[in-house]
């Protein structure tokens, strides 16, 4: 592979990967709490449309989800999305309700004498989430939100059906060129897993904090 290909087409590529995964994640992380913790609510009404949502969403294909956000929802609605806006919603609304599944899980772990303590004090609902709740329970949430972000990660490969130029799509345009499929596909596979070790390295690091701020120790 030529420095003018690596420059050209899988550094622009990784870029891209990378903004996927940030924004991705980031809207997934909106999804997750909001609904998962919707999956805890006292309203049976509220836990009804969160638990449908999940369902929905975890049963459905990412990558139909792409091309229903990109091919089959602009007609219909009159405008279009960009590939790359259509990958980040498909990505983020797919992993989040992953995502919710972890949230709601971690927070019912939680002992049910914190949250009669919690009401005991006069604390709000908001206030019991906050202060009482998500402390104790986002250290248990970390490790497989960590393994939903690696998920995340690889899942943004989907994105070069629609011909967003992420590093996939980079790397099958350079193998058009130059014909080199294991020189190619190996500096791939190098991306790909240099960049899942920067996140476990800084959700790990997230883990420490989270369960010292809890008197917790990490394994």
């Amino acid at each position: 592979m030529t420095a003018g290909l690596w420059q050209n087409w899988v550094l622009p590529g990784i870029w891209t990967t990378l903004q996927l995964l940030v924004y991705g994640a980031a809207l997934a992380a909106v999804v997750a709490f909001t609904v998962g913790t919707a999956r805890t609510h006292r309203s049976r009404s509220v836990r009804f449309v969160a638990a449908a949502y999940t369902e929905v969403f975890r049963g459905v294909s990412a990558l139909v989800l792409m091309f229903w956000l990109f091919f089959v929802v602009p007609p219909l609605a009159g405008w279009q999305l960009l590939p790359m806006w259509a990958a980040v919603l498909a990505l983020g609304l797919s992993y989040g309700a992953y995502g919710a599944e972890v949230v709601r899980g971690a927070l019912n772990a939680v002992p049910a004498a914190q949250r009669e303590a919690a009401v005991a004090l006069g604390f709000t609902p908001w206030q019991r989430l906050r202060l009482v709740l998500l402390p104790q329970a986002l250290p248990e949430m970390l490790p497989p939100l960590c393994n939903l972000l690696i998920e995340l990660l690889k899942g943004t490969a989907l994105v070069s059906l629609l011909g967003v130029g992420d590093v996939s799509f980079a790397a099958y345009l350079v193998r058009l060129a130059t014909q080199e499929s294991a020189q190619v596909y190996g500096a791939v596979l190098v991306v790909y897993f240099v960049i899942a070790m920067a996140v476990i390295r800084a959700m790990k690091a997230l883990e420490r904090r989270a369960k010292a701020r809890v008197g917790a120790v990490v394994r």
